[in-house]
């Protein structure tokens, strides 16, 4: 059996798979990958890894490659919304004192991890063999993510003013789904509300 290798980044969440690994017993090789000093990732972990987000962990067994992502329940969260709420928390929190042109540098800086989510998500939508996540059927996939990506795109976190095609008609093809909208009926359920600007 092929060795299992996984892509570890310090002080990440790759340490829960190393404790899962560990637990199960199961012998693995570790390539290690330290923090840059601003805490970001190297930058060729993106090829390392194979992961087109360059985000850690990674877990390579024989000739399979399972990332973060790929189940989208962790995705949502812990890569989209993360993204997105840094936009949305910073007007609230920034001191009045701060500069104008200081906030909207910062702003624009936290706003390239968001355009590159949705430039993996939209390729990933190209790549389905179905409207659908993971193609013909709507799945698990689709209903963790949908909530994220309306969200980021209803208030336009971060998207600096470009579009997606593929993630807006799939956003509409979720709208359109029956037990979506049961789900809205019943609840009384509606994303429309406007974020504070930057100023």
């Amino acid at each position: 059996m092929p060795p299992i290798t996984l892509h570890f980044l310090q002080a990440s969440r790759s340490i829960r798979i190393a404790w899962l690994l560990s637990e199960l017993n199961l012998d693995y090789d570790v390539n290690f990958a330290d923090r840059l000093p601003n805490m970001k990732s190297p930058e060729d972990f993106k090829t390392v890894t194979g992961n087109p987000l360059g985000k850690a962990p990674a877990l390579r067994d024989g000739g399979v490659t399972v990332y973060e992502s790929p189940p989208m329940i962790h995705a949502a969260e812990a890569t989209f919304m993360l993204h997105a709420l840094a936009i949305t928390y910073f007007p609230w929190n920034i001191p009045s004192s701060v500069s104008p042109n200081i906030r909207q540098q910062t702003e624009a800086g936290l706003s390239i991890n968001v355009q590159k989510d949705l430039d993996w998500l939209e390729t990933e939508l190209s790549l389905s063999t179905g409207p659908w996540l993971c193609g013909s059927e709507l799945t698990a996939a689709d209903i963790m993510m949908q909530f994220s990506i309306d969200f980021i795109m209803k208030t336009e976190l971060g998207t600096g003013g470009r579009s997606w095609p593929k993630i807006e008609k799939w956003l509409r093809d979720c709208g359109e789904c029956g037990s979506y909208r049961r789900a809205m009926e019943k609840t009384g359920y509606e994303l429309t509300f406007k974020l504070p600007e930057v100023k």
